[in-house]
């Protein structure tokens, strides 16, 4: 006769006698970890196009209208793939941040050294959640995202034609980025602090660390397909769409 006795999610020997003698079933002492081969990740990623890269370098633009060109999904700048049930302030204190911040004058005078580990804890943390996301929704047609991944996860998860790395100077990053709409809501959260002058000065400082050089030469310097954006005088998107298109294996 056999008797099995579950304890915290491990199996005990409570008794065993089979025909006089003694056998003990080992204790085990660890719990299971799941981990997932990066080429089955890898294979249930093969419809999914990755853009990455520095800001102001036409991302978010590229991946909006490859999407409505060509009929894939959409998973633009900071999508939502976070069932925000599972977010804990203990796993995930980085994501959680916005839930707990005591309000916008907070969130933009941190000091820049702050902001840039909170920016780097986002994209660890995200992580997890991206990839699965990006494997639910890539089952039956293509996607393109506007992603979170760093470089060195995309070399394990994509081929080199599924990742296109978008770059702009560190310098047009900063100068530009009130350009956009939707970077306003930020100025004017500036605009109502004690100290308007010093709070934009802060921030761009902020945005300087994220985007520094360093952070530009690692993408620069990551192996995959590159672009980097140097004119912001003329319209160059038919023409880097075109070459993102046949990059991606949409045209030949």
């Amino acid at each position: 006769m056999v008797l099995y006795e579950w304890q915290k999610h491990s199996l005990r020997s409570v008794a065993m006698r089979d025909m006089g003698k003694k056998i003990y079933i080992p204790h085990r002492k660890e719990r299971t970890t799941v981990k997932i081969n990066n080429l089955l990740i890898k294979h249930y990623l093969k419809n999914v196009m990755f853009i990455n890269g520095t800001a102001y370098a036409g991302k978010s633009t590229m991946a909006k209208m490859l999407a409505d060109k060509y009929g894939l999904i959409h998973c633009g700048e900071n999508y939502d793939c976070i069932p925000t049930e599972i977010l804990t302030p203990d796993k995930y204190p980085n994501l959680y941040y916005t839930f707990n911040v005591k309000d916008w004058q907070e969130f933009i005078n941190r000091t820049p050294e702050v902001y840039a580990k909170w920016i780097s804890g986002n994209t660890q943390e995200l992580i997890e959640f991206e990839i699965t996301y990006l494997i639910s929704v890539s089952k039956t047609q293509k996607v393109i995202v506007d992603t979170n991944l760093p470089i060195d996860v995309l070399r394990e998860i994509a081929d080199y034609n599924q990742v296109a790395v978008m770059l702009s100077p560190p310098s047009m990053s900063i100068e530009h980025f009130f350009d956009r709409d939707d970077k306003n809501f930020f100025k004017e959260k500036i605009m109502e602090s004690e100290n308007p002058e010093k709070t934009m000065a802060n921030f761009l400082n902020c945005m300087a660390r994220i985007n520094s050089k360093e952070i530009y030469d690692e993408f620069a310097e990551s192996g995959f397909f590159t672009i980097v954006r140097n004119d912001t005088a003329n319209d160059t998107k038919a023409e880097v769409i075109e070459i993102l298109a046949k990059h991606f294996g949409l045209i030949n």
